[in-house]
């Protein structure tokens, strides 16, 4: 299995010594512990998770400053961005917290006995959730913090009642190790076993494949690429015995921006999409990656106003040499299948020049290599030549983890269309501002149609990726011990 090497994202010169790679012993000693520590934990009481989730929210804030500097070496993607990043997983796992003092894990369905014969009669029947068991979480690279080794995976499927091994991004491999090592002080000092959070790591795909094989894993959690996400799914649903598999995978995020609404602020939407689209370096799952048009004077004008706003950006350094070079490839495949540069700046080797390509709508719906999402700075505008079109952009685009409709104010036959055709593809539909950011809330939905993700029945953010980790089962005529339990397993 590959050893690991942390790198300065800036320079790109290696950061610190090399990193053993999990072995498969190794990795059978991780999960064998989380199936022991879900023994308890997955009878533990709603309060027992919230102390445990509370704590470690404390320990990553008491550890701020050292976390947010190596996070920032590893990264690039800065201090304040990062400090911010901090505070929402700390949110989270206060979130998920709150969630499982209120006990939430545990609501159930009382649906008592009816006399007589069935249909209508029937025995008394209460319907309650168990924890799936030990969770294979794989961590994100452009998300240090919030989708990594305590984010959202993590703290929904603690709060479930699930165990987790959590499988490090090989982009900050120290960050993890720090992190990691938090966690299990913070176990220790809640007397709880230590294998209720594990680690395993390796920069090649032996070990993410492993974990997923193990008997003992009952699920698994990944955000990343379409290709490493569809990949995984395929070895778990290869199983002996099949596990569910919660992939947040590619995503372009179309912009749809009628006429009216260019018309109105067209300048102010266009200052506001380049930053969009250059945030993080362009590194976000919701980077609006697409941006669809309907041909006219108001669309001249925009990608005008558009050109002149991104050129004047400029990106910080890409999570790793890894993905500069794919950014570069993505936007050259682009260019090779007939899309037209409007903007495109220079970079260096780390940090990419914005970019922005244009098609036609016929170009976009006859070429499939365009609707491949580039993972960076840069976006592809569609000028579709009517509504009709746009909604066959859309179509084609197949799944995506949001829409954006701007001007869609005013009810009519088209605005009702390009809803439909939005909530037909997407996990969320936004009708101001930009997809870049996702909050963390009781109606958030992070996921969408494939190839958003793989299971767009649920959520990796906000309190419902808590349900992902659950299953149900009904008691019939249950004894009153049992009942008396109040949802909580035994």
């Amino acid at each position: 299995m590959n050893d690991l090497q942390s790198f300065d994202a800036r320079s790109g010169a290696a950061h610190g010594e090399p990193l053993r790679a999990s072995t498969p012993e190794s990795i059978d000693a991780a999960v064998l512990a989380a199936a022991a520590a879900f023994d308890t934990w997955g009878s533990s009481t709603g309060a027992q998770r919230a102390a445990l989730l509370e704590a470690l929210a404390a320990a990553l804030e008491a550890d701020r400053e050292a976390l947010v500097a190596l996070a920032d070496t590893e990264t690039a993607l800065g201090t304040a961005r990062l400090n911010g990043e901090l505070d929402r997983t700390a949110f989270q796992l206060r979130r998920f917290a709150a969630i499982a003092t209120r006990g939430v894990p545990f609501e159930r369905l009382d649906d008592p006995a009816v006399a007589g014969a069935p249909p209508v009669g029937h025995p008394a029947m209460v319907l309650q959730r168990v924890p799936l068991g030990p969770v294979a979480m794989f961590a994100a690279s452009n998300f240090p913090f919030a989708f990594s080794v305590l984010g959202g995976d993590t703290a929904s499927a603690l709060a479930a009642g699930c165990p987790v091994v959590v499988k490090a991004h090989p982009g900050h491999p120290l960050l993890s190790l720090r992190v990691f090592g938090l966690i299990q002080t913070v176990l220790q000092a809640q007397d709880l076993p230590v294998g209720l959070v594990s680690m395993v790591q390796g920069a090649g795909v032996e070990v993410g494949v492993a974990l997923v094989r193990h008997p003992l894993i009952a699920a698994g959690a990944f955000t990343g690429s379409t290709r490493g996400g569809a990949a995984l799914q395929a070895e778990a649903n290869a199983r002996a015995r099949p596990i569910p598999f919660y992939g947040e995978l590619g995503s372009i995020n179309p912009v749809v921006a009628l006429p009216a609404a260019l018309q109105a602020r067209g300048g102010e939407l266009a200052t506001l999409l380049a930053g969009s689209i250059v945030q993080g370096c362009g590194q976000f799952c919701t980077n609006p990656g697409l941006i669809v048009l309907i041909d006219g004077s108001e669309a001249d004008a925009f990608v005008a106003q558009l050109a002149t706003a991104l050129a004047a950006q400029t990106p910080h350094a890409m999570l790793t040499s890894g993905m500069r070079r794919a950014f570069d490839a993505g936007v050259a495949r682009f260019l090779e299948h007939g899309a037209q540069a409007l903007v495109q700046q220079p970079g260096s080797a780390q940090a990419p020049g914005p970019q922005l390509l244009q098609v036609s709508g016929a170009q976009f719906l006859q070429q499939s290599a365009l609707h491949d999402e580039v993972f960076g700075p840069s976006s592809l505008i569609v000028r579709a030549a009517s509504n009709a079109e746009a909604l066959a952009v859309l179509a084609a685009v197949g799944g995506s983890l949001t829409v954006t409709l701007w001007g869609a104010d005013t009810e009519s036959d088209d605005t009702r269309a390009l809803v439909r055709g939005a909530m037909a593809i997407a996990g969320r539909v936004l009708f101001a501002s930009v997809p870049t950011g996702v909050a963390v809330t009781a109606a958030q939905q992070h996921g969408g149609p494939w190839p958003a993700s793989t299971a767009p029945m649920t959520t990796s953010v906000g309190d419902a990726a808590l349900d992902r980790f659950l299953r149900p089962v009904s008691l019939q005529d249950a004894p009153g011990w049992l009942l008396a339990r109040q949802g909580r397993p035994c």
